[in-house]
Order: structure tokens, then C-alpha cells, then sequence
């Protein structure tokens, strides 16, 4: 079986294949070209936006006394970016798992496993309603841990719902062509602690500079090494466990 680490030391292996470059590259041009065209058609209210939320933190009131006004308005376009980036990083995220992960899967079964047979149960829809899911779970972090901010504890939080949003997209699309439902439902009840801490080293490629611009591909193809690691075990053990 492979470990977490065996699966993202063979994921950053497969990153550097001329046929995963451009997988690895679109998604995150993708991202940013879709918050660029949102940004500058919906500056106003962003920037609405983030002048409230300073206004709650007690920042936007420092900020109207700085001087000179440039470096206010360093401060409040340092803000913007802030927003932007993880924007950016999590669109890119959800991309790779709905349109990217058919193409990495086939490329990491078909070299390593190309005996593992496909139940091919789940399509678009079901990648789809995982993503909505995810995210929907990973808002809700956010929130809940809000308070956790003002108690100085908050720098945990985008690592906390990073190694969640990771193996909550990646551990489905990973094994949707080739697992039954009951074999991905037992993946992932006995593996939840891998799936958290691969979902948390995946997470922290994202805070890297430059890496970061491959870590959406780089979690997928390191989940599709464990995933499929553990259903080529799972079968095997089965197999192994019938009656002559």
C-alpha cells in the first residue's frame, strides 16, 4: 500500500510529465481570468464589501488618518489581494476536481494500475454535488471558527479547511471511475485520518510561493496514488478472504 507520503512523493513525480504541465497550468488560469472579469465588473461592491468588513475590525477608521493617503490605499489594495488569492486558489481547486481529475486518473491507472477494474458508477453529477458539498462544509469552517480570530487562534483556520476541502473534492473524484459505492464508502471510514493528513500536506503546498501554482493538480494526482493504492488493496484482501 501506498502512504500518504509515498502518494504525494509520486504525485510531485507525475507533476513534472509534459502531458500533466498543462493540466497542472489551465485550471489555475482559468480561476484567475474568471475573478479577474468578476473584479473589475463588480469592483464596487467588493470593495463595499471588504470596506465593511475593516470597518467591523476597527481598521477602516485607522486607515481614513494615515498619511499620506497612499499609503492608505497601499493598504486597502493589499486587502483586495488578500480576498482575491484564495478566491483564486479554491475556484482552481474545484476545477481540477470537476474537469481536470478524468485525465489524471487515467494517466495514474493505466501506468500503475491497468488490472484495476472500473465500476464507472459516478459521472459529472455526482463530482458536481461533492464539489457543492465541500464547499458548502468549507464555508461553514470559516464561520464556526470565526470567533477563534479574536482569541488568537485563528491562523489555524485556513489549514484546518484546506486539509478538509482537499480530501472531501479530491478522495471522491479519485475513485469515482473505479470503486463501488461500498467500496469507497469503506476507503474512506477507515482511512479518515490519512485522507485528513494527505487533504493537510496537499493544503500546505497552497501557502508555498510558485508551488502554489500546481498544488491544485498536485492534490489530485496525490489522491489518486492513495485512492487507488487502497482500492487495489481492498480487492486484493477480498479476494483473498473467499472461500476455495
Amino acid at each position: 500500500m501506498i502512504s500518504v507520503f509515498g502518494a504525494l512523493s509520486r504525485a510531485f513525480r507525475d507533476l513534472f510529465q509534459l502531458q500533466v504541465l498543462w493540466i497542472a497550468i489551465w485550471p489555475i488560469l482559468a480561476a484567475s481570468l474568471l475573478w479577474l472579469v468578476l473584479g473589475v465588473t463588480f469592483w464596487s461592491t467588493f470593495s463595499g464589501w471588504i470596506a465593511t468588513a475593516l470597518t467591523a475590525i476597527g481598521i477602516q477608521t485607522w486607515l481614513e488618518g494615515v498619511e499620506p493617503r497612499s499609503v492608505a490605499y497601499g493598504i486597502q489594495a493589499i486587502a483586495h489581494l488578500i480576498l482575491f488569492v484564495p478566491l483564486v486558489f479554491i475556484t482552481a481547486l474545484v476545477i481540477t476536481a470537476l474537469f481536470a481529475m478524468p485525465a489524471l486518473v487515467r494517466l495514474v491507472a493505466g501506468r500503475n494500475y491497468p488490472q484495476l477494474r472500473r465500476e464507472q458508477h459516478a459521472g459529472f453529477l455526482g463530482s458536481l454535488v461533492n464539489a457543492l458539498v465541500a464547499l458548502g462544509i468549507f464555508t461553514g469552517i470559516w464561520v464556526v471558527t470565526l470567533p477563534l480570530w479574536l482569541l488568537g487562534a485563528g491562523v489555524i483556520i485556513p489549514f484546518i479547511a484546506t486539509a478538509y476541502l482537499n480530501q472531501r473534492l479530491f478522495r471522491y473524484d479519485a475513485l469515482a471511475e473505479h470503486a463501488s459505492r461500498e467500496e469507497m464508502q469503506a476507503i474512506f471510514s477507515t482511512n479518515r485520518t490519512s485522507l485528513l493528513g494527505l487533504g493537510l500536506l496537499t493544503g500546505l503546498v497552497q501557502f508555498i510561493p510558485f508551488l502554489n501554482l500546481v498544488a491544485p493538480v498536485l492534490a489530485g494526482l496525490a489522491f489518486v496514488h492513495f485512492g487507488l493504492a487502497r482500492l487495489a488493496h481492498l480487492r486484493h484482501s477480498a479476494a483473498d478472504s473467499r472461500p476455495l
